[in-house]
């Protein structure tokens, strides 16, 4: 793995932020869903210890999405190094979920602001894992607000931090555990001890990220008309309040920094759960909320964005392959 090139790294967020996911196109996270299905249906029958199988689940999948790509970057380069910087620049958009966080999310604002409560908790249901049959508006706000919080930690800041250590092979590596945290990472019978090395692999991949987010979140809300003050005081007094060690930072600089409280009661597949409160209800949790955390959303991209192509610069220099 070596750092990416300065001009893939511009090249995926423009795609990015123009196109959001690629529906159409080939996607890498769809064929490592399906590698994780067959890995897992595969390890179950070989061996009953679980967290044994769970190492080999993680293992196999990181390192086949790895070598995969490698291999592809490879022969794409052999051909012509623009192939090559076009391919990695592919891989390293397939990264990146700004657009597609905001254009998801964005149904469920829509729907409620239409005042279509139904379509409001499908399209919610789609993006979160509480159970959102009988959300009432401010539930489903709060929702919305959470989980833009927590992936611009985990789909924006975290793979563009791994694409500037180690291109797009690392980029991928780090993906694959996200979708394998997604798939088996869950602490209900069947995947408590499966998914155990997935989700602490996870959480070690996102722990510097997270923080960074809060610092980057707590830096532009001043550009975005939010208090800097308020997400700093936040952040600091509730980023431990989260179950999660990493999702509490990013939640609770953007709680801050929008003057609302997150946290509290939610079900999850018809169990209770309770988060401590994250943040001071100093305005409502709704639509003005929503847009907000939108505009943080972004500007943390941006800056963070900014800051890898400095430093894959600072690495590698602006170079575009010749034909």
């Amino acid at each position: 793995m070596t750092p990416a090139e300065p001009a893939v790294l511009i090249l995926a967020l423009a795609l990015d932020l123009a196109l959001g996911d690629p529906r159409r196109l080939p996607h890498p996270v769809v064929l490592i869903g399906r590698l994780i299905a067959f890995l897992e249906s595969s390890l179950r029958k070989i061996t009953r210890h679980e967290r044994a199988a769970g190492i080999g689940l993680l293992f196999l999948t990181v390192g086949t999405s790895a070598t995969t790509v490698w291999l592809a970057l490879y022969g794409l380069t052999i051909l012509t190094p623009l192939a090559g910087l076009l391919g990695a620049a592919y891989v390293s958009y397939t990264c990146l979920a700004a657009r597609s966080l905001h254009r998801e999310s964005a149904l469920v604002a829509d729907a409620l602001m239409a005042g279509d409560r139904e379509a409001a908790r499908r399209n919610l249901s789609f993006i979160v894992g509480r159970d959102t049959h009988d959300l009432s508006d401010t539930d489903m706000w709060r929702a919305v607000v959470e989980t833009v919080a927590e992936n611009t930690a985990d789909g924006i800041v975290a793979p563009l931090f791994w694409l500037t250590l180690g291109g797009p092979v690392a980029g991928m590596a780090f993906k694959a555990v996200s979708t394998l945290d997604s798939m088996v990472g869950y602490k209900n019978e069947r995947y408590l001890r499966l998914g155990w090395a997935s989700a602490r692999m996870d959480d070690l991949l996102n722990y510097l990220p997270a923080r960074l987010t809060a610092l980057l979140m707590i830096m532009v809300s001043p550009l975005t008309g939010l208090s800097w003050r308020n997400a700093a005081r936040i952040t600091l007094r509730d980023r431990r309040n989260h179950p999660s060690p990493n999702s509490g930072h990013p939640e609770a600089a953007a709680a801050g920094a929008l003057g609302v409280r997150l946290g509290g009661a939610a079900s999850y597949g018809g169990q209770p759960s309770w988060k401590e409160p994250i943040g001071d209800p100093l305005l409502p949790l709704d639509g003005r909320a929503y847009r907000s955390m939108i505009r943080l959303m972004y500007a943390t991209t941006l800056l963070m964005a900014a800051a890898c192509i400095a430093a894959a610069w600072a690495l590698k220099g602006f170079h575009v392959p010749q034909l």
